[in-house]
């Protein structure tokens, strides 16, 4: 399935959660954790289930619900923060706190048991380890949940641990999201993103070897459509499957840039009509070019790529 764009839409907006499978995204999220206010988490959880249950929700995007982090997803972790939260828990106001913060995921899940057939999976933010994910694959099986998991690293810890959270069972996807990133390693984020360069291509890395899909992360400027499509046009040379979005605006331009062109297209299907020509050869000519075995791969991607964007590609030798 196509997941050239992920759109992301605040739990508590019940109008645009509504209209979310109008906008065109392969993917839309429900957004519990950082699109609602704390004190509103609640009430943003009725909303999202109330939305989800209703009969006329049929969209065909592939429909996540963003649950809160485990452990309270705080952006560092640290032991004078471990020394802090164990003096809080010597007090029974602070005891319930953490008990609520740790919980928060939980009680999302819980949220969503009665309409799980309306839920394709979770995006769990902050994943620091493939443990967390498995967690958070005990509880989706535990009330009846897809477990299917877009994990987010944004986080040092998680972008060390991007190998071992790929390979997680319930991983479905690998997302970056380097905002919190750069919070947590102190990091300036700039437009063309050098300070993230190696963690994206990290991930990129880590989901190709676990054969899960890559999501690139944000780019925040949702006016700038000259920006968003040289970001998404990077992120495509690097290897990613597809990108968050964070505005309808987005979501049409991340579609195209996913999307492989006509050239290409057409590139892919002489390439794979040459092969089966080729009758077993290690490597054979295509436009006065020599191809094996990585050019067969990069076209058979490209044609993967193409299909589940629901366009079709001539396996043919004739040029178009």
């Amino acid at each position: 399935m196509a997941r050239r764009s992920v759109l992301f839409t605040p739990g508590d907006r019940r109008a645009m959660l509504e209209g979310a499978p109008d906008t065109g995204a392969d993917v839309i999220v429900f957004d519990l954790e950082d699109g609602v206010a704390p004190d509103q988490k609640a009430s943003a959880r009725a909303t999202v289930r109330s939305v989800l249950a209703d009969d006329s929700f049929d969209p065909d995007a592939e429909c996540l619900v963003r649950v809160n982090p485990i452990g309270g997803g705080s952006v560092t972790a640290s032991r004078e923060g471990d020394e802090a939260e164990e003096a809080k828990v010597e007090t029974e106001k602070g005891r319930e706190m953490v008990a609520k913060r740790e919980c928060a995921y939980v009680a999302d899940v819980r949220a969503l048991a009665p309409v799980s057939d309306a839920v394709d999976g979770v995006v769990l933010p902050k994943v620091r380890s493939g443990s967390d994910v498995r967690r958070i694959g005990g509880e989706l099986r535990s009330h009846g949940l897809p477990r299917t998991v877009f994990a987010l690293v944004e986080t040092a810890a998680g972008i060390q641990q991007a190998p071992a959270i790929a390979e997680a069972g319930a991983t479905d996807a690998l997302v970056i999201g380097t905002e919190d990133l750069a919070a947590d390693v102190g990091s300036s984020p700039a437009d063309d993103r050098r300070e993230s360069s190696y963690a994206r291509q990290r991930v990129v890395t880590a989901a190709a070897a676990a054969g899960v899909d890559a999501i690139d992360t944000l780019w925040t400027s949702f006016e700038d459509e000259d920006g968003l499509k040289s970001d998404a046009t990077d992120a495509v040379a690097l290897g990613f499957d597809g990108k968050l979005a964070i505005h309808p605006a987005q979501v049409p331009i991340l579609n195209e840039a996913f999307t492989p062109s006509a050239e290409q297209r057409d590139w892919a299907g002489r390439v794979l009509a040459a092969r089966e020509e080729a009758d077993g050869q290690g490597a054979f000519a295509v436009d006065g070019e020599m191809i094996d075995a990585p050019l067969i791969a990069r076209a058979e991607r490209i044609v993967d790529r193409a299909r589940a964007a629901g366009l079709s590609v001539s396996i043919s030798t004739d040029a178009e």
